[in-house]
């Protein structure tokens, strides 16, 4: 554990890209230039949690995408015991944990391929406001209703991000789809996406086997893979 960093997934990407094992984890107090997703600067006081952890499951770089819901069911069960009604954290596609309909954590996978497409490793950082919530522009934030501690969160996050890695190895991607849907949106619920084709608002059907958002607009189900949903 470091008091401060930069970022914690700047220093595991470059002890990775140097050949660093799989498993380790980097836990920072705060962060002076914390990162979120679409170059979002991400605000990093004393109180919140900030780790990045990194993992070399090899296959298909294609398959990166299911480490982002791996990470967000993780860092779901690892929060929900300090939540007085842990029903009120819901996850939102691809990377953010809502409470109340208020975010209260996030994440950003960043991979490196190998020259055939296999997937080298990947980093998953992941950030929550355990005790501070800092304001954003576009959306609203929220904190644990009762702080809880970085140290006493990051065990909990660690033990099932590695539960989910042994998992997904053994079992494939259907008990995780399962674990991400039981705590998303409820069938139907309408979804705005945001990305590169612009504004595209549906009904949200669930997620594929690869874990790609299934999203139902004018009659037909369109499965995305990239894009954020709306607030």
């Amino acid at each position: 554990m470091e008091r401060s960093l930069p970022s914690t997934s700047d220093l595991l990407l470059r002890l990775a890209a140097d050949g660093e094992g799989e498993g380790l984890a980097i836990l920072a107090l705060s962060q002076s230039a914390g990162r979120g997703t679409n170059g979002r600067g991400w605000a990093s006081p004393e109180g919140n949690l900030y780790i990045s952890v990194l993992l070399r499951p090899g296959g298909s770089a294609r398959e990166a995408g299911r480490y982002a819901l791996l990470g967000a069911v993780a860092l779901a069960e690892a929060l929900e015991p300090f939540l007085p009604d842990p029903a009120a954290l819901r996850l939102k596609w691809p990377n953010d944990l809502l409470l109340d309909g208020a975010k209260l954590a996030g994440m950003l996978c960043e991979t490196a391929a190998t020259e055939d497409g296999g997937l080298d490793f990947l980093v998953i950082g992941l950030g929550a406001n355990l005790a501070v919530a800092p304001a954003l522009p576009d959306r609203p934030t929220a904190r644990l209703p009762v702080p809880a501690a970085p140290e006493d969160v990051a065990p909990r996050l660690l033990h099932a991000i590695h539960r989910w890695r042994w998992r997904l190895a053994r079992d494939g991607m259907a008990a995780l789809r399962e674990a991400w849907m039981a705590r998303g949106p409820g069938q139907g619920a309408r979804l705005t996406l945001r990305g590169g084709a612009g504004v595209t608002t549906g009904l949200y059907r669930g997620l594929d086997e690869d874990g790609a958002l299934l999203l139902e607009v004018d009659g037909r189900v369109r499965r995305v893979t990239s894009g954020e949903v709306a607030a």
